[in-house]
């Protein structure tokens, strides 16, 4: 068996992550800051939008991956993966532009641990022969 439809997913969360790594090396730069936030508030929730989409994206990737392998409908597969990328998506934005609470933060971890949810769904029942 082969990966035709995870692949689709890694790359659109490949370009997700790099985008949010320009952006905390942008202000590194521009900030003269190495290491650390140095306090600076726009720096810190860059940091830290990037760092939640390192947090969850793998684990999402890995259950969409050991889903396609164990050979779950297409259809799931897609509401996995879409449900993750726009989910961290949200999640990313809303973090960006808010230090609160906010829509994309909220409906970032909506989407992102229903996807998560239906990945374990997914895995556990093939795992267990359902």
């Amino acid at each position: 068996m082969h990966f035709a439809i995870t692949p689709l997913y890694a790359a659109l969360a490949a370009i997700i992550l790099m985008a949010l790594s320009f952006r905390v090396i942008r202000l590194r730069r521009s900030l003269a800051i190495g290491l650390g936030t140095g306090g600076d508030s726009a720096l810190e929730q860059a940091v830290r939008a990037h760092g939640n989409f390192t947090e969850y994206a793998p684990i999402g990737l890995i259950l969409l991956g050991s889903a396609e392998l164990a050979g779950a409908a297409p259809g799931t597969l897609h509401a996995i993966g879409i449900l993750l990328i726009v989910g961290r998506a949200a999640h990313a934005v809303g973090l960006s532009r808010s230090r609160g609470a906010s829509a994309g933060r909220s409906l970032g971890v909506v989407l992102t641990f229903t996807a998560l949810s239906i990945g374990v769904v997914v895995n556990l029942t093939h795992a267990l022969g359902y």
